[in-house]
């Protein structure tokens, strides 16, 4: 199951709410979203931004400002923060078309379980899918947790994870993943046996998109003088296979199956 959702923002400098206060018929502000082909659907702030029927196609969209309510906004939110550099401002938001199967999801993750009377035995095998994002770029501050149930006495793992007691989950983190990596790990259990858990993933990703869209000015007057692309994980979890029962070892599939 999967869903994608993204936003876009402007962040206007300071310095161009005394512009528009001198200026009160102020160039108009179109721009462009490129690559759009795969935006199932485009909420835009109808507030501000209107979409440009006729100049639009399958994969560009262009929106025009209403430069009195930008004009409006911006100097309200120049009075309540009159010391800030910049103003953010929500112009959009949209949907994603997933790509079949987990295609679209840039971190596979499978687990394997062994539920004894006395300990768990868990394997995670993980996998960075470059393929997802409109460029290559690796995962950051990636964390992979999952809740231990039987009581837990004592917890070994490779590479060393570390144990929350007041949460009962095990969690793993790396500053960042590019490839593929298995976590093995050992839980003692005073009143087992255990079961299969859900394992939750957080991550974020600078410099790239899922979506591949790109943001660019129309005419004269204004510039951008940077474009930040970012993705970050929402609910991202692998749940366990439910078709067998805790006692059953989930053996990885053969070499050369689908999966």
């Amino acid at each position: 199951m999967v869903r994608l959702l993204g936003d876009m923002m402007l962040s206007f400098p300071a310095g161009i709410v005394s512009v528009f206060t001198a200026n009160p018929y102020p160039a108009p502000l179109q721009f462009r979203i490129l690559n759009a082909s795969r935006l199932e659907s485009v909420l835009p702030n109808k507030q501000l931004i209107t979409r440009v029927k006729n100049a639009c196609t399958d994969s560009v969209l262009v929106f025009e400002f209403n430069m009195n309510n930008l004009q409006e906004l911006l100097v309200k939110q120049s009075k309540m923060n009159p010391q800030a550099s910049y103003f953010n401002i929500d112009i959009l938001k949209y949907q994603i078309t997933p790509l079949a199967g987990a295609n679209s999801c840039p971190f596979h993750i499978m687990s394997y379980w062994r539920c004894e009377e006395r300990h768990t035995d868990l394997k995670i095998d993980y996998k960075y899918n470059q393929h997802s994002m409109a460029r290559t770029t690796a995962l950051q501050n990636v964390t992979l947790s999952v809740p231990v149930d039987g009581v837990v006495m004592d917890m070994v793992s490779e590479p060393k994870g570390e144990w929350l007691d007041n949460t009962n989950r095990a969690v793993w983190s790396f500053s960042d993943v590019s490839s593929i990596g298995s976590i093995r790990a050992r839980f003692q259990l005073s009143e087992g046996p255990g079961s299969q858990g859900t394992i939750a993933a957080q991550f974020n990703c600078e410099g790239t998109t899922l979506s591949g869209v790109e943001f660019e000015l129309v005419g004269a007057g204004y510039r951008v003088s940077l474009v930040k692309r970012r993705f970050v994980s929402g609910k991202y979890v692998s749940e366990p296979d439910h078709s067998t029962d805790r006692f059953r070892y989930a053996a990885p599939p053969p070499i050369g199956s689908d999966c």
